[in-house]
Protein backbone atom coordinates (compact mmCIF):
# COMPACT_ATOMS: atom_id res chain seq x y z
CA UNK A 1 0.00 0.00 0.00
CA UNK A 2 1.36 3.69 -1.06
CA UNK A 3 0.81 6.58 0.95
CA UNK A 4 -1.37 8.00 -2.39
CA UNK A 5 -3.73 5.04 -1.89
CA UNK A 6 -3.50 5.19 2.28
CA UNK A 7 -5.92 6.68 4.44
CA UNK A 8 -4.24 6.26 7.15
CA UNK A 9 -0.88 7.83 5.92
CA UNK A 10 -2.78 10.92 4.46
CA UNK A 11 -4.75 11.19 8.38
CA UNK A 12 -0.83 10.95 9.59
CA UNK A 13 0.19 13.46 7.42
CA UNK A 14 -2.79 15.68 8.33
CA UNK A 15 -1.92 15.05 11.74
CA UNK A 16 1.59 16.20 11.72
CA UNK A 17 0.84 19.31 9.81
CA UNK A 18 -1.71 20.51 12.18
CA UNK A 19 -0.85 19.37 15.58
CA UNK A 20 1.62 21.81 16.54
CA UNK A 21 -1.10 24.51 16.49
CA UNK A 22 -4.19 22.64 17.61
CA UNK A 23 -2.81 20.11 20.23
CA UNK A 24 -5.61 17.89 19.61
CA UNK A 25 -3.59 14.37 20.53
CA UNK A 26 -1.91 13.17 23.70
CA UNK A 27 -0.57 10.41 21.87
CA UNK A 28 0.06 9.44 17.89
CA UNK A 29 0.90 5.76 17.23
CA UNK A 30 1.95 5.68 13.59
CA UNK A 31 3.95 2.31 12.37
CA UNK A 32 0.68 0.50 14.68
CA UNK A 33 -1.77 2.40 12.79
CA UNK A 34 -0.13 1.80 9.43
CA UNK A 35 0.63 -1.42 9.91
CA UNK A 36 -3.38 -1.87 11.30
CA UNK A 37 -4.52 -1.03 8.35
CA UNK A 38 -2.57 -2.95 5.98
CA UNK A 39 -4.03 -5.66 7.91
CA UNK A 40 -7.79 -4.64 7.95
CA UNK A 41 -7.66 -4.40 3.51
CA UNK A 42 -6.06 -7.49 3.60
CA UNK A 43 -8.57 -8.86 5.33
CA UNK A 44 -11.21 -7.14 3.56
CA UNK A 45 -12.97 -6.10 6.83
CA UNK A 46 -15.86 -3.91 6.83
CA UNK A 47 -13.95 -0.51 7.43
CA UNK A 48 -11.32 -1.20 5.52
CA UNK A 49 -8.89 0.74 7.19
CA UNK A 50 -10.81 3.76 8.44
CA UNK A 51 -8.78 6.55 10.60
CA UNK A 52 -10.18 6.85 13.57
CA UNK A 53 -9.09 8.83 17.25
CA UNK A 54 -9.68 7.41 20.67
CA UNK A 55 -10.66 9.52 23.59
CA UNK A 56 -7.80 9.97 26.21
CA UNK A 57 -4.99 7.87 27.18
CA UNK A 58 -7.53 4.66 28.08
CA UNK A 59 -9.61 5.08 24.93
CA UNK A 60 -7.81 2.25 23.08
CA UNK A 61 -9.21 0.00 25.89
CA UNK A 62 -12.99 1.35 25.21
CA UNK A 63 -15.73 -1.37 24.30
CA UNK A 64 -16.36 1.53 21.36
CA UNK A 65 -12.71 1.31 20.17
CA UNK A 66 -12.56 -2.12 20.30
CA UNK A 67 -15.66 -2.89 18.26
CA UNK A 68 -14.38 -0.21 15.42
CA UNK A 69 -10.89 -2.26 15.40
CA UNK A 70 -12.75 -5.75 15.36
CA UNK A 71 -14.48 -4.03 12.13
CA UNK A 72 -11.51 -2.90 10.56
CA UNK A 73 -11.08 0.85 11.84
CA UNK A 74 -7.95 1.89 12.36
CA UNK A 75 -7.24 3.89 15.87
CA UNK A 76 -4.33 6.44 14.56
CA UNK A 77 -3.64 7.93 18.40
CA UNK A 78 -5.16 9.34 21.80
CA UNK A 79 -6.73 12.20 21.83
CA UNK A 80 -6.85 14.92 24.74
CA UNK A 81 -9.38 15.92 27.61
CA UNK A 82 -9.06 17.98 30.31
CA UNK A 83 -6.02 18.19 32.77
CA UNK A 84 -6.57 16.40 36.15
CA UNK A 85 -8.03 18.22 39.13
CA UNK A 86 -8.93 20.69 36.23
CA UNK A 87 -12.68 21.90 34.75
CA UNK A 88 -14.08 19.03 33.07
CA UNK A 89 -16.27 20.30 30.48
CA UNK A 90 -14.76 22.63 28.42
CA UNK A 91 -11.39 21.94 27.38
CA UNK A 92 -8.40 19.58 26.88
CA UNK A 93 -4.55 19.32 27.23
CA UNK A 94 -2.45 18.08 24.80
CA UNK A 95 0.68 16.78 24.82
CA UNK A 96 2.36 20.02 24.25
CA UNK A 97 -0.17 22.17 24.99
CA UNK A 98 -3.83 23.29 25.83
CA UNK A 99 -5.91 21.90 22.43
CA UNK A 100 -7.74 25.27 20.32
CA UNK A 101 -10.69 25.15 18.78
CA UNK A 102 -9.83 24.77 15.34
CA UNK A 103 -11.95 27.43 14.23
CA UNK A 104 -10.85 30.38 16.45
CA UNK A 105 -7.65 30.15 18.33
CA UNK A 106 -8.84 32.04 21.23
CA UNK A 107 -11.77 30.09 21.97
CA UNK A 108 -12.57 26.87 23.19
CA UNK A 109 -13.12 23.76 21.63
CA UNK A 110 -15.57 22.17 24.67
CA UNK A 111 -14.85 19.08 26.68
CA UNK A 112 -14.41 17.04 27.69
CA UNK A 113 -14.10 14.83 24.37
CA UNK A 114 -11.97 17.84 23.44
CA UNK A 115 -9.30 16.54 21.14
CA UNK A 116 -11.22 13.84 19.78
CA UNK A 117 -13.79 17.25 18.67
CA UNK A 118 -10.80 19.03 17.01
CA UNK A 119 -9.15 15.90 15.18
CA UNK A 120 -12.16 15.28 13.70
CA UNK A 121 -12.93 18.89 12.85
CA UNK A 122 -9.41 20.05 11.49
CA UNK A 123 -9.38 16.66 9.00
CA UNK A 124 -6.98 14.78 11.41
CA UNK A 125 -9.42 11.51 11.29
CA UNK A 126 -12.82 10.11 9.68
CA UNK A 127 -14.15 9.87 13.33
CA UNK A 128 -13.63 9.83 16.99
CA UNK A 129 -14.56 7.64 19.99
CA UNK A 130 -15.77 10.23 22.92
CA UNK A 131 -17.61 9.62 26.08
CA UNK A 132 -20.79 11.64 27.24
CA UNK A 133 -22.26 12.18 30.90
CA UNK A 134 -23.39 15.58 31.31
CA UNK A 135 -22.17 16.80 27.28
CA UNK A 136 -19.22 15.39 26.92
CA UNK A 137 -19.48 14.22 23.47
CA UNK A 138 -21.99 17.14 22.51
CA UNK A 139 -20.63 19.88 23.45
CA UNK A 140 -17.25 19.88 21.90
CA UNK A 141 -19.02 18.55 18.73
CA UNK A 142 -21.49 21.33 18.84
CA UNK A 143 -18.75 23.70 19.37
CA UNK A 144 -16.57 22.73 16.63
CA UNK A 145 -19.36 22.05 14.18
CA UNK A 146 -19.20 18.16 14.01
CA UNK A 147 -21.83 15.42 14.60
CA UNK A 148 -21.73 14.09 18.04
CA UNK A 149 -23.81 11.46 19.52
CA UNK A 150 -23.92 9.66 22.63
CA UNK A 151 -25.71 6.60 22.86
CA UNK A 152 -28.44 5.61 24.37
CA UNK A 153 -27.37 4.71 28.24
CA UNK A 154 -27.46 1.04 28.81
CA UNK A 155 -27.34 0.18 25.50
CA UNK A 156 -23.40 -0.81 25.76
CA UNK A 157 -21.45 -1.53 28.50
CA UNK A 158 -19.78 1.39 30.92
CA UNK A 159 -17.20 1.73 33.37
CA UNK A 160 -18.92 4.74 34.55
CA UNK A 161 -20.32 4.00 38.01
CA UNK A 162 -23.06 6.46 38.66
CA UNK A 163 -24.63 5.06 35.28
CA UNK A 164 -24.77 8.52 33.80
CA UNK A 165 -22.06 8.55 31.40
CA UNK A 166 -22.02 6.75 27.90
CA UNK A 167 -20.00 5.75 25.10
CA UNK A 168 -19.98 8.10 21.73
CA UNK A 169 -19.13 8.93 18.47
CA UNK A 170 -17.87 11.77 16.50
CA UNK A 171 -17.82 12.44 12.78
CA UNK A 172 -18.30 15.42 10.31
CA UNK A 173 -21.52 14.50 9.09
CA UNK A 174 -24.20 11.81 10.24
CA UNK A 175 -23.56 10.15 7.14
CA UNK A 176 -20.08 9.74 8.06
CA UNK A 177 -20.54 8.39 11.65
CA UNK A 178 -23.29 5.97 10.18
CA UNK A 179 -21.03 3.35 9.24
CA UNK A 180 -18.86 3.78 13.03
CA UNK A 181 -22.20 3.32 15.03
CA UNK A 182 -23.32 0.20 13.17
CA UNK A 183 -20.06 -1.64 13.74
CA UNK A 184 -20.45 -0.12 17.74
CA UNK A 185 -24.03 -0.68 17.98
CA UNK A 186 -23.50 -4.50 16.57
CA UNK A 187 -23.60 -6.11 20.36
CA UNK A 188 -23.28 -5.30 23.72
CA UNK A 189 -25.75 -3.55 26.65
CA UNK A 190 -28.37 -4.79 27.99
CA UNK A 191 -31.46 -6.82 26.84
CA UNK A 192 -33.95 -4.03 27.53
CA UNK A 193 -31.71 -1.31 25.36
CA UNK A 194 -31.36 -3.67 22.91
CA UNK A 195 -34.73 -4.49 22.61
CA UNK A 196 -35.52 -0.23 22.44
CA UNK A 197 -33.27 -0.36 18.98
CA UNK A 198 -36.32 -0.84 16.78
CA UNK A 199 -36.93 2.33 14.88
CA UNK A 200 -39.68 4.14 16.45
CA UNK A 201 -42.95 5.31 14.70
CA UNK A 202 -43.28 8.61 13.08
CA UNK A 203 -43.97 11.35 13.98
CA UNK A 204 -42.13 11.10 17.33
CA UNK A 205 -43.72 12.65 20.06
CA UNK A 206 -41.38 15.63 21.41
CA UNK A 207 -40.85 18.51 23.79
CA UNK A 208 -39.15 21.67 22.85
CA UNK A 209 -37.25 23.85 25.64
CA UNK A 210 -35.14 27.26 24.65
CA UNK A 211 -33.48 26.60 27.96
CA UNK A 212 -34.93 24.34 30.15
CA UNK A 213 -35.91 26.66 32.43
CA UNK A 214 -32.70 27.57 34.30
CA UNK A 215 -30.44 28.38 30.93
CA UNK A 216 -29.06 31.51 29.09
CA UNK A 217 -29.46 31.07 25.35
CA UNK A 218 -27.91 33.42 23.01
CA UNK A 219 -31.16 34.96 20.53
CA UNK A 220 -28.99 33.62 17.42
CA UNK A 221 -28.54 30.31 18.63
CA UNK A 222 -32.41 29.77 19.84
CA UNK A 223 -33.99 31.17 16.53
CA UNK A 224 -31.70 28.55 14.48
CA UNK A 225 -32.71 25.65 16.87
CA UNK A 226 -36.72 26.67 16.90
CA UNK A 227 -35.87 26.56 13.05
CA UNK A 228 -35.03 23.19 12.73
CA UNK A 229 -37.56 22.15 15.22
CA UNK A 230 -40.20 23.45 12.95
CA UNK A 231 -38.64 21.58 9.99
CA UNK A 232 -38.79 18.77 11.79
CA UNK A 233 -42.46 18.97 12.39
CA UNK A 234 -43.15 20.22 8.73
CA UNK A 235 -41.20 17.01 7.40
CA UNK A 236 -43.86 14.53 9.71
CA UNK A 237 -40.76 13.81 11.83
CA UNK A 238 -41.67 14.83 15.02
CA UNK A 239 -44.91 16.52 16.79
CA UNK A 240 -44.26 18.74 19.62
CA UNK A 241 -46.32 18.18 22.92
CA UNK A 242 -47.15 21.13 25.80
CA UNK A 243 -45.19 20.07 28.36
CA UNK A 244 -43.19 22.12 30.67
CA UNK A 245 -39.88 21.77 30.55
CA UNK A 246 -38.82 23.54 33.23
CA UNK A 247 -35.95 21.76 35.71
CA UNK A 248 -33.96 23.08 38.30
CA UNK A 249 -29.93 24.58 37.38
CA UNK A 250 -28.75 20.74 38.48
CA UNK A 251 -25.03 22.23 38.46
CA UNK A 252 -24.41 22.17 42.25
CA UNK A 253 -26.06 18.73 42.40
CA UNK A 254 -23.79 17.19 39.58
CA UNK A 255 -20.66 18.87 41.35
CA UNK A 256 -21.67 17.15 45.25
CA UNK A 257 -22.06 13.65 43.15
CA UNK A 258 -18.72 14.42 41.76
CA UNK A 259 -17.20 15.59 44.57
CA UNK A 260 -18.21 12.72 46.53
CA UNK A 261 -21.05 13.95 48.88
CA UNK A 262 -24.20 13.07 46.72
CA UNK A 263 -26.17 12.96 50.00
CA UNK A 264 -25.58 16.38 50.43
CA UNK A 265 -29.80 17.79 51.39
CA UNK A 266 -29.84 20.53 48.67
CA UNK A 267 -28.73 18.09 45.93
CA UNK A 268 -30.87 15.52 46.77
CA UNK A 269 -33.81 18.00 46.75
CA UNK A 270 -32.73 19.42 43.32
CA UNK A 271 -32.05 15.61 41.94
CA UNK A 272 -35.37 14.83 43.61
CA UNK A 273 -37.57 17.38 41.83
CA UNK A 274 -35.98 16.81 38.53
CA UNK A 275 -36.67 13.27 38.57
CA UNK A 276 -40.12 13.58 39.18
CA UNK A 277 -40.08 16.89 36.76
CA UNK A 278 -38.46 14.24 33.59
CA UNK A 279 -41.11 11.50 34.35
CA UNK A 280 -43.51 13.72 33.33
CA UNK A 281 -41.83 15.52 30.79
CA UNK A 282 -41.26 12.00 29.20
CA UNK A 283 -44.13 10.17 30.26
CA UNK A 284 -45.54 8.79 26.30
CA UNK A 285 -42.28 8.16 25.18
CA UNK A 286 -41.09 11.71 24.40
CA UNK A 287 -37.60 13.05 23.45
CA UNK A 288 -36.61 16.95 24.90
CA UNK A 289 -35.02 18.80 22.25
CA UNK A 290 -32.96 21.89 23.23
CA UNK A 291 -30.36 23.56 21.71
CA UNK A 292 -26.88 22.24 22.26
CA UNK A 293 -24.45 24.43 24.61
CA UNK A 294 -25.83 27.66 25.26
CA UNK A 295 -22.26 29.53 24.70
CA UNK A 296 -21.86 27.42 21.21
CA UNK A 297 -21.99 30.69 19.09
CA UNK A 298 -18.66 31.98 20.39
CA UNK A 299 -16.93 29.00 19.99
CA UNK A 300 -17.13 28.29 16.61
CA UNK A 301 -17.12 32.25 14.79
CA UNK A 302 -14.30 31.73 12.07
CA UNK A 303 -11.73 30.08 10.98
CA UNK A 304 -8.56 29.42 12.64
CA UNK A 305 -4.56 28.05 11.60
CA UNK A 306 -6.04 24.50 10.84
CA UNK A 307 -8.70 25.25 7.89
CA UNK A 308 -11.19 22.76 8.53
CA UNK A 309 -12.96 21.15 5.54
CA UNK A 310 -16.54 22.33 6.48
CA UNK A 311 -18.54 25.31 8.18
CA UNK A 312 -19.64 24.77 11.93
CA UNK A 313 -23.39 23.98 12.31
CA UNK A 314 -25.76 25.09 15.03
CA UNK A 315 -26.37 21.43 16.71
CA UNK A 316 -29.31 20.14 18.93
Amino acid sequence: MTPANSAVARALERIERLEPALHAFIEVWPDEALAREREAVARRLPLGGLPFAVKGPSGIRSYAARRLIAAGGVPVGATSVPGPGTAWQTWGQGAHGRTVNPWRADRTPGGSSAGSAVAVAAGMVEAATGSDGAGSVRIPAAWCGVFGLKTTNGLLPSPDRTGLASAGVLARSAAAAEPCLRRVLGGGGTPEAASDRLPPPLPLPVVYSEDLGFAAVDPEVAAVVRAAVDRLVAAGTVRLLDRDAGLLDPAGAWAAVRGGVPDDPAAVRVRRTNDERLETLFSGGALLLTPAPRTGRTATRARAPATPRRSPGRST
